[in-house]
């Protein structure tokens, strides 16, 4: 049976109104690209009510980044840059499309590759070209929840970095909060504990460019770190699923031991994989074919336009 042509897109407050003032790129670029197929296209606020309510309206519905929970639904994400998208049939970044897909270097022009990489280092650090070195750390950026072990995770932060001091036995390990997360007193109290029992151990407020700058590998649940230290050539052990876990040593498939023990030593293409994940197999809003890449992904999906 076919969807009547309307589409609704649900969104938080602040981009609503970015949407209302016209400086919301992608979803103007969306706009255009349903608008052309003969659809409304509607920018709603975002609610758990509204959102259940999708359900029995006639149409498609676009969420951004909630889970889509009907046949009707897709959600859409940022591709940790902008202006990079994903439009997904899950919230969850380890089952999109581009998790299950295969990274092959071979695939991909090495001198547009180095071009990238170029013009990002400069966007992300702020010189196309950045001075690394190798001062004998890993560097662990944290996330919240430190003393949880969440299904998507082979242990809890805290685990991590137990597995860490057993399994990497001679590198300092620094330790960094994230900026936007509120730590528990209890969770404090543990990190506190780990860092008097291990002088390798300690908590850094150093610029996270810095300490990826200067750092042996990543190790980290999966956090998006990695994928700036990538522009780095810095390797990563991820303790946890994720859609760019395609170069990194991934504990979840290699056991704590194996991958720790691996991270250190990886060399892949960086750049060649950062123009894949980030370019070749994303929405690029900017790009002059944007609309008719959203409605290629939508369709992927099982959208009849």
């Amino acid at each position: 049976m076919s969807v009547a042509k309307i589409l609704r897109v649900y969104l938080d407050e602040t981009p609503l109104l970015r949407v209302k003032r016209g400086n919301f790129n992608f979803l103007n670029r969306l706009r255009t690209a349903f608008e052309a197929q003969e659809f409304r296209v509607e920018f709603r606020l975002n609610s758990e009510a509204e959102r259940l309510k999708s359900v029995t309206r006639r149409g498609y519905s676009l969420f951004h980044m909630d889970e889509p929970f009907h046949a009707r639904a897709l959600t859409m994400r940022k591709a940790y840059y902008y202006p990079f998208w994903r439009i997904e049939n899950t919230a969850q970044r380890w089952d999109y499309t581009i998790a299950k897909t295969a990274f092959d270097p071979d695939n991909i022009n090495p001198e547009e590759a180095r071009t990238f990489g170029r013009v990002w280092r400069k966007t992300i650090f702020g010189a196309p070209v950045v001075e690394t070195a190798k001062e004998g750390y890993i560097y662990v950026p944290l996330q919240g929840r430190l003393l949880e072990h969440r299904s998507f995770q082979s242990t809890s932060p805290i685990g991590m970095i137990n597995a860490l001091l057993v399994h990497d036995p001679k590198r300092q390990i620094i330790l960094g909060l994230h900026p936007r997360e509120t730590y528990l007193p209890e969770e404090m109290d543990a990190l506190k504990q780990l860092i008097d029992r291990f002088p390798r151990l300690r908590l850094s407020s150093a610029p996270m460019e810095t300490l990826l700058a200067n750092c042996d590998y990543v190790a980290t649940e999966n956090s998006s770190v990695v994928l700036a230290g990538f522009f780095l050539a810095k390797p990563a052990v991820l303790f946890a699923k994720i859609d760019f876990h395609h170069i990194a040593a991934n504990v979840m498939e290699l056991g704590e031991e194996t991958a720790i023990k691996a991270a250190p030593t990886l060399t892949p293409e960086y750049e060649k994989y950062l123009l894949w994940f980030l370019k070749h197999t994303s929405i690029v809003g900017g790009a002059e074919d944007a609309e008719a890449q959203i409605l290629s992904a939508v369709r992927h999906h099982g959208w009849e336009l």
